[in-house]
């Protein structure tokens, strides 16, 4: 099978449960700007020299999936999303990055002001992460404001997770200024 169906040729793509809206859809630019940050995420996770860096992201991500499903189901078909096994986003989730928030302002970091981005490759990547997470929040509210979120704690979680990512980068800065 081909990756290339030509389904989309015209403009419209397919959502779960076979439903096809336009490429543009509120919906879709809020799952796509999800796809960006996981993209994002990985290669933040890649360029990491530590583990404390590395292992949140992967699980991160692995949230991000089962927000990105979430977000790619019509209001009306989340029973079904639910029925058929899938994970939604609970404030369980949003609870971990909140520990981990936590546990990098319990350590000593440094900065001044508002961070320049660029510090090194991997505190520029997960600033990089930031920002996505910053308008795929953006795009998740305006999904919301259309009446077509069912799930606020989405909006709290990529909230959440975008101080997070601001405080990783921060960390590892302060990891390089100590070397």
């Amino acid at each position: 099978m081909s990756i290339v169906t030509k389904t989309g040729d015209k403009g419209m793509t397919a959502i779960m449960y076979g439903r096809r809206v336009s490429k543009c859809h509120p919906r879709v630019e809020a799952y796509g700007c999800v796809d960006e940050l996981n993209t994002a995420l990985g290669l933040a996770r890649a360029t990491a020299e530590h583990d404390f860096i590395r292992e949140p992201l992967l699980l991160i991500q692995k949230d991000l999936v089962s927000l990105m499903g979430e977000l790619a189901t019509a209001v009306e078909d989340l029973p079904r999303f639910v029925k058929d096994g899938y994970t939604l986003v609970t404030s369980q989730m949003t609870h971990k990055l909140d520990a981990q928030v936590r546990e990098i302002e319990a350590q000593s970091i440094s900065f001044k002001g508002w961070a320049t981005p660029g510090g090194s490759v991997n505190s520029a990547a997960l600033d990089v992460a930031r920002t996505v997470c910053r308008r795929a929040e953006r795009r998740v509210c305006a999904l919301q404001e259309a009446e077509q979120l069912h799930n606020a704690e989405i909006i709290i979680y990529l909230n959440r997770l975008a101080d997070l990512l601001w405080l990783m980068a921060r960390r590892v800065e302060t990891e390089l200024s100590r070397r």
